[in-house]
């Protein structure tokens, strides 16, 4: 799958749901969000259906997310199913933790590729502070079961948000000491209440640490499916990745789509542009139908976002980060 600018989309992410077990400050109000109706939510079958669709034009890589992905009941099932669509090369989810304890076994059992964490501190009065709720022994939990069985790779992503120091960043380097566990640092988009708070730099963050473990190296091995540049760093078995969306731009090496739970077929996180597809699943229309309205949206998919220009644009995202799956 090619779109106009050239590029090769074969990665697609799936928010499989919008509702969550926490209320990350930056993602969710606190009184949660407006969820959305059962019956406008794509069943599993219809899931499958859009991906095997696209699995025929090349997509290879897809993503689970949420909300928190594993809420949905018998989400690991649809996993299993993706993986065995012909084509498809890789299957990983993205979760906040708290229920990966309980699912990792099925999740191995099901052929899962990786498994990324959403942790931005280990420090409790901080986790409570970014998540309001108190899960944190239960993630911990979770990936101590993950990073001990070392049966599919590990990944813990951090977004900061108060501050380097505040959320003590290098605890999370502990995971990464002994064992090959990647930490990533995700820079704070400008999208829902994301826009509330200041993003902390792919520079400031180098800088702190080679400060601390000395001079990092990157690393050319590839170790994802998106835009995650990795560095060796002194002392650490696993490496550390920077997904810096706002101050490195990667926009012209863009290779994802992204399928909201209620069927909408984004091509561009800051955009709301796309095309439902629920319509269409609906009525059960034809492989080519489907494969006609994803290939127009696909050719047409922005050349880039323009996270750094702070003009409104009625094209901008209306939709929640929760509702979206980041």
């Amino acid at each position: 799958m090619r779109d106009n600018e050239g590029r090769i989309i074969d990665y697609l992410r799936i928010s499989i749901t919008d509702r969550c077990n926490l209320r990350c400050i930056y993602c969710m109000p606190e009184e949660g969000i407006r969820q959305i109706e059962h019956e406008r939510v794509l069943t599993y079958d219809q899931i499958v259906r859009v991906c095997e669709v696209l699995a025929e034009h090349g997509l290879k890589k897809i993503k689970i997310t949420g909300g928190e992905p594993l809420v949905r009941k018998d989400a690991v099932k649809l996993m299993k199913e993706l993986k065995e669509i012909p084509g498809i090369t890789s299957v990983t989810i993205t979760t906040n933790g708290v229920l990966l304890e309980q699912y990792y076994d099925a999740l191995v059992d099901a052929g899962i590729d990786a498994i990324t964490v959403s942790l931005d501190t280990l420090k409790p009065d901080m986790y409570e502070r970014i998540t309001r709720r108190q899960e944190r022994n239960r993630v911990l939990k979770g990936i101590q079961k993950a990073v001990t069985e070392n049966k599919v790779r590990i990944k813990i992503n951090c977004v900061p948000v108060f501050g380097l120091d505040d959320q003590d960043i290098f605890a999370l380097f502990e995971y990464a000491r002994e064992s090959d566990v990647d930490i990533r640092f995700i820079e704070m988009m400008p999208i829902g209440l994301g826009k509330q708070f200041s993003f902390v730099s792919e520079d400031s963050i180098k800088e702190m640490i080679e400060e601390k473990y000395g001079l990092m190296t990157l690393c050319h091995e590839k170790r994802g499916n998106g835009p995650c540049r990795y560095y060796s760093v002194p002392g650490l078995i696993g490496k550390v990745g920077f997904i810096s969306a706002v101050s490195h731009k990667f926009c012209d090496t863009c290779n994802r789509v992204r399928l909201t739970s209620d069927g909408f077929f984004k091509t561009c996180l800051q955009y709301d542009c796309g095309v439902s597809l629920r319509p269409l699943l609906a009525k059960n229309a034809t492989k080519e139908k489907l494969w006609d309205a994803m290939e127009q949206a696909i050719r047409l998919k922005p050349k880039a976002h323009h996270f750094e220009d702070k003009k409104a644009d009625n094209k901008d995202e209306v939709r929640a980060m929760s509702q979206i799956g980041g």
